[in-house]
């Protein structure tokens, strides 16, 4: 998996300023990508949940629609309130954003014929723990792993930043609407 290869699926990556950061998130793709040697088309057709059934929207759309819709909220918050708002960190929400499903790669796994299950490496850890493990070695920022670690069920009780606040709404109007 090349570095054209994940921008070609998520060209949101390069709404992120800072150059270190994008490799980095790039990294963590790469690797994710080739642990089961995912292609771009089956990563573009694979569903983005395992917790429905007949889901009509695949992996890829869902991470890219929930960092734009994270963009989209902060948008608005920042037109509508200007410097009274919380002030979020941009580049940490769309690296949060990309990165916080992608240990689904290492939670799923794929038979022969196509059919996507759930592994057992994903029976035993779920997308936001491999998600945060693979960000710390890629050497992401804390406040990028809060963000994938907070974002779905696992992060119920705890405190979120502004950002894990934005990304943990739209990821689950994404889901809600689709389930």
């Amino acid at each position: 998996m090349s570095k054209e290869q994940v921008l070609d699926l998520l060209p949101e990556i390069e709404e992120i300023k800072d150059q270190a950061l994008k490799e980095k998130v790039i990294a963590c793709w790469e690797e994710a990508i080739a642990y089961r040697n995912w292609t771009n088309d089956e990563l573009r057709s694979i569903p983005f949940t395992l917790l429905a059934d007949n889901v009509q929207i695949h992996f890829i759309e869902h991470v890219r629609t929930c960092c734009r819709m994270a963009i989209a909220v902060d948008n608005v918050q920042e037109q509508m309130y200007g410097a009274r708002r919380t002030p979020v960190n941009r580049d940490y929400l769309v690296a949060g954003s990309l990165l916080a499903d992608v240990g689904k790669l290492f939670e799923y796994d794929k038979k022969e014929d196509g059919t996507i299950f759930k592994s057992d490496y994903g029976k035993s850890l779920r997308h936001p723990f491999s998600g945060v493990g693979l960000a710390f070695k890629h050497g992401l920022p804390l406040e990028v792993m809060h963000i994938i670690a907070v974002h779905s069920k696992e992060g119920a009780g705890e405190k979120r930043s502004p950002e894990a606040i934005i990304f943990h709404h739209v990821d689950f109007i994404d889901f809600e609407l689709v389930k």
